[in-house]
């Protein structure tokens, strides 16, 4: 992998571009990354992703002949900084579309930028329900928290694994979790017949998550949906069974990364939870993943597979590759505004298929994806069941 990174740094902001120097020749598109802060061990790895990508792209002729060239900026987990990193590549470097920010606290800020600069924006990994209602310029290549957990209460229902009582564990400093674990999991649950207590608090940085525990313990129920990052499910997970809690433990996309095999360790067998991407899909998911673990192992970031936010940044350019194809785009700097209407307009009934899916279609401005439901059984990470991607209406 090429790295050939030049830096333009500034006091506070740090914004890399990879690739070509001439703008004029080359297509070029912005990617807010993170990594750095409390989601880089998640985020971090989504810059390999795009890097091979782009590397592919290029190396099969580019865009309408001109190569790719990622204009970066670092976002390090935080919104304001998000919106900073749209405004600078919007008005400052003059891409003509936006990979990221990377998590649905990011974009839900910066794609009021990209909406009032008029840039298409894609998200790598933001699955927060309703992010781009009514927009026009925000799209995202991504399933919604809401659908995809309604897939793992039915996939269980479905199975027969006993689930008549649960508890719900969220991390309450952490935006996405705190939203899941308040309102979508317990609305879920709900509509599912599922019994539930009070959800339970517990922070970010807690490392004693033992009265968390106990109370739980106390209902002894038959599954506990934790909504939390990796590190900090696996806390809970652990003390848990340490506690001698028998029952299931579920989770949606938040901790869908094949890296909590090592993390949860023994005590996360029997975990199930629920990810937009399978490596089996089809030849090429399987050779994204191979070669992204290689990568991701060059570049000193340990990874057992490719997460689905890995994938589906992978993907998200690759859609981009299409409809600026057809839309004729040249990355000629005095062309900006309307070429950034012209990719706009060719997401419009878009079908696209890739590593994720094959035909995939937006409903609105959000992709419908498939989901698959994954049980961590003797160590491996393993398919459970699979729900098909929604027809789009």
């Amino acid at each position: 992998m090429k790295s050939g990174f030049r830096f333009l740094a500034s006091v506070a902001l740090t914004a890399f571009v990879s690739g070509p120097a001439l703008a004029e020749d080359t297509i070029k598109i912005g990617n807010i990354v993170t990594t750095a802060g409390v989601l880089k061990s998640v985020a971090e790895p989504a810059v390999v992703a795009a890097d091979i990508a782009v590397d592919e792209i290029n190396a099969a002729g580019g865009i309408n002949g001109k190569k790719v060239e990622l204009v970066r900026f670092e976002a390090a987990s935080d919104p304001k900084q998000a919106s900073v990193g749209a405004r600078k590549l919007a008005q400052d470097d003059g891409v003509l579309a936006i990979l990221g920010p990377f998590s649905s606290a990011e974009f839900s800020v910066a794609l009021n930028d990209a909406e009032r600069l008029k840039v298409l924006m894609m998200p790598n990994s933001a699955s927060t329900p309703g992010l781009t209602d009514g927009k026009t310029y925000s799209y995202r290549l991504s399933e919604d928290e809401s659908k995809q957990f309604s897939r793992l209460l039915k996939s269980i229902k479905a199975k027969g694994v006993k689930a008549d009582t649960a508890e719900i564990v969220y991390i309450s400093d952490e935006v996405v979790s705190n939203a899941a674990g308040t309102k979508l999991y317990p609305a879920l649950l709900e509509a599912a017949g599922i019994k539930h207590g009070s959800p339970i608090a517990v922070q970010y940085k807690s490392f004693d998550m033992s009265a968390q525990a106990a109370q739980i313990m106390q209902s002894n129920p038959d599954i506990v949906a934790i909504a939390g990052t990796p590190p900090s499910a696996s806390k809970v997970i652990k003390e848990l069974r340490r506690q001698g809690y028998k029952g299931r433990i579920i989770g949606s996309q938040i901790f869908a990364d094949p890296n909590v095999l090592e993390l949860f360790g023994p005590e996360g067998d029997g975990t199930l939870l629920v990810a937009g991407f399978w490596k089996g899909f089809n030849a090429r998911s399987q050779a994204f993943n191979d070669k992204f673990v290689a990568e991701a192992e060059k570049r000193g970031i340990h990874k057992l597979g490719a997460h689905h936010s890995d994938a589906q940044t992978y993907d998200t350019l690759f859609l981009m590759k299409q409809v600026m194809e057809k839309a004729g785009v040249t990355g000629d700097p005095s062309k900006l505004a309307d070429e950034r209407e012209k990719v706009v307009a060719a997401m419009q009934g878009v079908n696209f298929s890739g590593i994720l899916g094959d035909n995939i279609c937006f409903a609105g401005h959000d992709a419908e994806l498939p989901g698959y439901v994954i049980e961590i059984k003797d160590g491996q990470w393993t398919k459970f069941d699979q729900a098909p991607a929604d027809p789009c209406k």
